[in-house]
């Protein structure tokens, strides 16, 4: 991933409804939801909604595929991925142990809540 490329990507999860929108997508993984139930998740109206989802597209970090008379989206975790990767390249000086510190933290939430309930 090139440096324009990270900054559209982050740029488009700089946005309190993308960013609730691109989560609520990765918590759908893998069937997707379409932009209504997106919507109506977010609390927007549908084609304010229609507006986001194009942006986080433009960046990668989600896909469409037309259903019928829906297009469902779900997260593209390669490019979320090509994200993490692109603030983490170099990131260590070749010191890997650095940068394992910094991911070292990160459990998705069924991990966590999994932990919850055996703890």
């Amino acid at each position: 991933m090139d440096k324009k490329s990270a900054i559209e990507g982050f740029a488009a999860l700089a946005q309190d409804t993308r960013l609730t929108a691109f989560r609520y997508l990765v918590a759908a993984l893998p069937e997707g939801k379409s932009a209504g139930e997106v919507a109506k998740h977010c609390k927007v109206p549908h084609n304010t909604m229609s507006t986001h989802l194009a942006i986080l597209e433009r960046a990668g970090l989600i896909d469409s595929e037309k259903a019928g008379r829906e297009v469902v989206y779900s997260a593209d975790i390669s490019g979320l991925r090509a994200l993490v990767d692109f603030l983490a390249n170099g990131c260590c000086g070749g010191r890997p142990e650095i940068c394992g510190e910094v991911f070292a933290g990160a459990t998705c939430a069924p991990a966590r809540k999994a932990e919850r309930l055996r703890g």
